[in-house]
């Protein structure tokens, strides 16, 4: 048999530099020269110098991490976090929170001149959270750390599969604060829960959940001591058995209730909902604001999901037709249009990557087009749909550059982006939230 040669990698030089940061990346990361091509460097702020570590070096750019700051920005600030420097949950703490939406936005409009060719972005007020305790759901994994010979309960490391075990997340809401350190003893100190992976946990309106994903059968004797023991706690413990099975039929279903628009979304532990619920219903009352639907329209929800968009809208508009690939989504944002008795909408179940040419839900009536897709984007919708049929495109984003890649496709198609507004679902996180509202020319 032939045998393919390989050439070993060779290993990176271990390298201090000393950089000045010119601007900052959709990512977070400060931009520096070295070597003439673009470096990217972890812990930098705009307007700083700083020494660096040099952590890799490709033929077209280059990444670092700080190891002194040199010259500070004046918007550089103490981290409040004492897990920051290891965990690799936010990226942005060292940098003042009003001013993070600053530099994200300028991120957004040099992703929007690369990629889309406008230069001139309207922008508009962006939605603010407030910065701490923010989240309602999050993924808390669990492994076994060999070195330390332990189980580790806590978030991935900043650019590792190694998980930092963590004492309490600031960023999460407060019903929570106990969870890290209550199931680190737990699970270290009972073996039968060393099948256990991940926690998932999810705040409702009314009752909060975690989701305990474990990999091999837990006895029942040890489920009843789990439950025992974090009775006092506000949440309820649900099992997610190695069958991917979630069972909390025995428990009030999950909801959270939006006051602006009367309307209760009930979702399965499983189904995905906007982690921050203060931004979720600002951004809901933006987007009904900017469509400024008559009563007249014929408006399609693509990636609608539970029918977050889908409902508030069918409120305004003349029928929604909503579209999601997940099929539980689809089933919970049907019951929920029944329990709103909002009678307009209808949901289907589809796969927008797939060829849409014989999609029941398509039809030439449809006059306003709202899409709210993961990071990979909406191109391969995008690229199929007659898109002049649409009078107006509401684009909701939470990845920039798939954001301004599809915007190229549908400012090509007619339209012009009249407004653009930054949405800070994430504060000290590089995750970049984008709204854009495109008008038929």
């Amino acid at each position: 048999m032939a045998q393919i040669f390989k050439a070993k990698k060779k290993p990176l030089k271990q390298q201090t530099l000393e950089l000045t940061i010119t601007g900052m990346d959709h990512q977070g990361r400060g931009i520096a020269k070295h070597n003439n091509k673009v470096c990217f460097v972890s812990g930098a702020l705009p307007n700083e110098t700083v020494k660096a570590t040099l952590v890799e070096d490709k033929a077209k750019y280059s990444s670092a991490k700080v190891t002194k700051v040199i010259q500070a920005s004046e918007s550089r600030v103490d981290a409040f976090c004492e897990h920051y420097n290891q965990c690799g949950g936010c990226q942005l703490q060292h940098l003042e929170v009003s001013q993070q939406v600053v530099e994200k936005q300028t991120a957004v409009t040099q992703l929007f001149s690369k990629f889309a060719k406008l230069n001139s972005l309207n922008w508009q007020t962006p939605l603010l959270s407030k910065p701490v305790h923010y989240r309602r759901s999050a993924r808390i994994a669990v492994m076994f750390d060999k070195a330390a010979k332990k189980m580790r309960v806590g978030y991935r490391a900043s650019g590792s599969k190694n998980i930092v075990s963590i004492n309490k997340c600031a960023v999460l809401d407060e019903v929570f604060t106990d969870v890290f350190t209550l199931f680190d003893d737990l699970i270290n100190q009972h073996k039968a829960l060393h099948s256990i992976s991940h926690l998932q946990l999810y705040q409702s309106d009314k009752q909060n959940f975690v989701v305990i994903r474990h990999t091999k059968a837990i006895n029942d004797d040890t489920k009843a001591l789990v439950e025992h023991i974090t009775k006092s706690q506000q949440f309820k413990i649900v099992w997610q058995s190695e069958s991917d099975a979630i069972e909390h039929s025995h428990l009030a279903t999950p909801f959270y209730y939006l006051k602006e628009f009367d309307l209760k979304f009930e979702f399965g532990l499983g189904n995905f909902i906007q982690v921050n619920a203060q931004v979720n219903e600002a951004m809901l009352k933006q987007a009904a604001n900017w469509l400024d639907l008559k009563g007249d329209e014929n408006l399609l929800d693509l990636f609608c999901g539970i029918g977050n968009f889908s409902l508030v809208l069918a409120k305004q508009a003349k029928s929604v037709i909503g579209v999601e690939g997940v099929t539980s989504a689809v089933a919970i944002a049907a019951q929920n249009a029944q329990t709103n008795s909002i009678t307009n909408a209808q949901f289907h179940c589809f796969d927008l990557t797939q060829s849409i040419q014989s999609a029941p839900w398509f039809s030439k009536n449809l006059d306003v087009l709202v899409l709210d897709p993961s990071r990979t984007g909406a191109m391969a919708v995008l690229e199929q749909l007659p898109l002049k049929q649409f009078k107006t495109i509401l684009y909701v984003s939470c990845d920039p550059v798939t954001l301004a890649r599809d915007s190229a496709i549908i400012s090509q198609a007619g339209f012009d982006l009249n407004k653009i507004g930054l949405m800070n679902m994430f504060p000290h996180t590089g995750h970049i939230e984008t709204m854009a509202l495109f008008q038929r020319r």
